[in-house]
């Protein structure tokens, strides 16, 4: 449904980790699809959130728009950093730049896909903590007019930040995410509604994609979804439910960083008895994320040694140079010198240290900004501590009582991780959907790049928008 003299209003919700087998467990999501359409989605490498958003919304590669993971090495100031919130990192073209050149006033909510903040969006909904002078870290959220940050507060209470990552994370988040949607949709009408649902990532990445928990989250995430949908068809708003990745079943972490270091590549300093990553010095290191890994190679005269720590190494597939970084979209100059993917059951960890009595305390924590890499760990409670639900109740107590705490419970063994994702997937039962309520409007497949161009088709602005700046 078209509005009189206006473009046709889209909701997009990004259901992380939806794919053909869990549709089947989803019986809203289905039946979308069924009065509408569902294409297989060819999604780009790194399969990661940050990499397949950005390309959603700018019709490109990484090679392109910049973003060649969740994050990387920034060579300028010599550290590692992942989950930044920046969106001027993201290069080129957005959906919304489109749309507004066809449509002048063309209106945007942002609720929660990543690189949020300083987007050209005119209503923004981020996960923000608060962090106090005195080191507590607290939940919140950042919004954008900053008057919706309050409104959001009082209607759905503070965002539940502790349920959208750690070992607590669960439905509370994506519940909070789909009333703030329905809430802005409800008081905003915004032309393009984007929403980002991040709950079937964390029980598929604890316990694999065919375990009956992981078919129970998605069970679940679809009756949270329902009075969203049903929102957006009185709305008459068309609904595109896509998915960044597919999460298939892994059983074997690769320590590309402990290779790198026994052969001499990779070097770390000391403070305090514990060992930190020292990027600057290093001949070689990896950024791992999930089953890719940058692997940052400091002289040209060190690749071939960087390499042979890496040939063989059980776990690891491939590893991409410059022709294999061009041939994926990956050869920006953000990417490593080199790209390790992983083998179907195998993901990278970030450990770098050789003796658990070495490791830094951030190690033990749920710490995605000083980790030098992804580490789904942060997603259990250590099940070698006998003490650790102890450990974490005084932390809590501690926290409720205004004081600074330390929730010291991610274990060091990441054995017990059973899901990830990154590499391109094997066939289209493990692969990203996008599903379409708009019937005969979308293709059998269609390639992430394309993404960008279906929404302003949808939107009925393809043509006006066409044109680029």
């Amino acid at each position: 449904m078209t509005r009189p003299g206006g473009p046709t209003p889209l909701l997009v919700v990004d259901v992380v980790g939806l794919t053909p087998r869990l549709l089947a467990h989803m019986p809203q999501l289905s039946a979308l699809a069924a009065r509408g359409g569902r294409a297989a989605l060819d999604t780009v490498l790194p399969a990661v959130t940050c990499s397949a958003q950005a390309t959603f919304l700018t019709g490109t590669l990484p090679a392109e728009h910049g973003i060649v993971g969740n994050g990387w090495y920034f060579r300028d100031l010599g550290e590692v950093l992942l989950w930044r919130q920046s969106h001027e990192l993201i290069e080129g073209d957005r959906v919304w730049d489109a749309a507004r050149r066809a449509r002048p006033g063309y209106t945007v909510a942002n609720i929660c896909w990543w690189y949020a903040m300083g987007a050209g969006t005119d209503w923004t909904v981020t996960p923000r903590p608060v962090y106090y002078a005195d080191g507590r870290k607290e939940p919140d959220c950042y919004t954008r007019p900053a008057a919706l940050h309050d409104e959001l507060t009082e209607k759905l209470g503070t965002f539940p930040l502790f349920t959208y990552w750690g070992p607590g994370a669960g439905l509370a988040s994506s519940r909070w995410i789909t009333d703030a949607t329905r809430h802005v949709m409800a008081t905003r009408d915004p032309d393009l509604t984007l929403a980002y649902l991040p709950h079937l990532d964390y029980d598929l990445q604890r316990f694999g994609p065919d375990d009956p928990r992981s078919h129970r989250a998605a069970r679940d995430l679809d009756s949270v979804l329902a009075p969203l949908l049903d929102d957006a068809r009185r709305q008459g708003r068309t609904v595109v439910a896509l998915s960044e990745y597919g999460i298939t079943r892994v059983s074997r972490p690769v320590d590309v960083n402990r290779a790198l270091r026994r052969a001499g590549l990779l070097e770390v300093h000391t403070q305090d008895g514990m060992e930190y990553l020292d990027p600057m010095a290093s001949r070689a290191f990896a950024v791992a994320d999930h089953q890719i890994a940058h692997v940052y190679v400091r002289r040209p005269e060190d690749l071939d040694a960087t390499r042979a720590a890496l040939d063989g190494l059980p776990g690891i597939d491939r590893l991409l140079d410059d022709e294999g970084r061009k041939a994926h979209g990956l050869d920006h100059p953000r990417a490593g010198e080199l790209v390790a993917v992983a083998e179907p059951d195998a993901w990278f960890t970030y450990y770098y240290w050789l003796d658990d009595d070495r490791a830094p305390d951030f190690a033990r924590l749920v710490d995605i900004h000083r980790k030098p890499g992804y580490d789904p760990a942060e997603l259990f409670l250590d099940p070698e501590d006998p003490y650790v639900r102890v450990r974490a109740a005084t932390a809590l107590a501690r926290k409720r009582l205004g004081m600074r705490y330390r929730m010291a419970v991610v274990p060091l063994d990441p054995s017990p991780v059973r899901g990830s994702h990154g590499r391109l997937p094997a066939g289209d039962d493990d692969g990203p959907l996008l599903l379409c309520s708009a019937a005969g409007a979308v293709p059998a497949r269609i390639a992430a790049t394309d993404v960008k161009a279906l929404l302003l088709d949808l939107a009925g602005l393809g043509e006006a928008a066409a044109g680029r700046p």
